[in-house]
């Protein structure tokens, strides 16, 4: 088996709402290959809470936490982790905001954000998702845009789930057991503007219109150039007329 090459662009732009109120950036990301031989691709998406006082320490928390366990796992492992192994990652994760929330005298609520997590060999993929925001992976052999895990919205507008609920929310954890040959995180503030939240499916043109340039990328890795002009384009006043709340993204093709 070859490993897979993996190209990305990221972005992640405060929204202006957030910019009005001088609010600061609730989102928080990761993207890195795992140091395995089959080198996976690790993506980490995590959006505070708006009405959470530290939200946004909490989803810097979450992403650092999660990247230390996958580095770690993967020093040593090659295979995806199982699903009990992610539920202790998410567990861990919880412990961990606990303890910096008491050393605050603060409540875990007040550090509440979203998770996806999502790695890949390119062959299988396997994504934990709490919350809000979604994963859409492109699948190699359909060549049509999937998400295996969708959005979880309550019963009003606005409403989600958090990692720091309590009691500790159920993580949905889905497997893709067949190769893809691209995927898009990206956190809540896109969601209007990526899927088709009647028919529950991504909107393809989106997403075939923003993977072109990453598919035309000469880079391995980070394009760096490519990220700057997708933080370009999530500041727009197209996009931004359409969601006012923070924006993270992430886009990476295999090789």
């Amino acid at each position: 088996m070859t490993p897979a090459g993996w190209t990305w662009a990221v972005a992640c732009r405060r929204g202006v709402s957030h910019e009005r109120a001088n609010v600061r950036l609730q989102d928080a990301f990761k993207c890195f290959i795992a140091p395995a031989r089959s080198r996976p691709l690790v993506i980490i998406v995590s959006d505070g809470a708006g009405t959470a006082v530290f939200g946004g320490e909490g989803a810097s928390l979450i992403c650092r936490t999660l990247t230390v366990c996958a580095r770690q796992y993967f020093s040593s492992a090659d295979e995806l982790p199982t699903n009990d192994l992610l539920e202790t990652w998410l567990n861990n994760v919880r412990s961990l905001i606990s303890t910096a929330a008491a050393r605050r005298n603060l409540s875990p609520r007040d550090f509440a954000a979203t998770l996806i997590l999502f790695i890949s060999s390119g062959l299988e993929s396997v994504v934990l998702h709490v919350g809000d925001g979604c994963a859409v992976l492109k699948d190699e052999d359909t060549n049509t845009w999937i998400a295996p895990s969708w959005p979880y919205h309550g019963e009003y507008a606005s409403t989600t789930v958090f990692v720091t609920d309590e009691p500790s929310p159920s993580p949905c954890i889905v497997r893709h057991p067949n190769s893809i040959s691209a995927v898009s995180v990206f956190s809540d503030g896109l969601e209007r503007l990526a899927l088709d939240l009647k028919a529950k499916l991504p909107f393809a043109p989106f997403f075939d219109s923003i993977i072109a340039p990453v598919i035309a990328s000469a880079f391995i890795g980070k394009d760096t150039d490519l990220s700057g002009r997708l933080e370009a384009f999530l500041d727009s006043d197209s996009v931004n007329s359409r969601s006012d709340d923070d924006k993270t993204l992430v886009l990476a093709v295999r090789r």
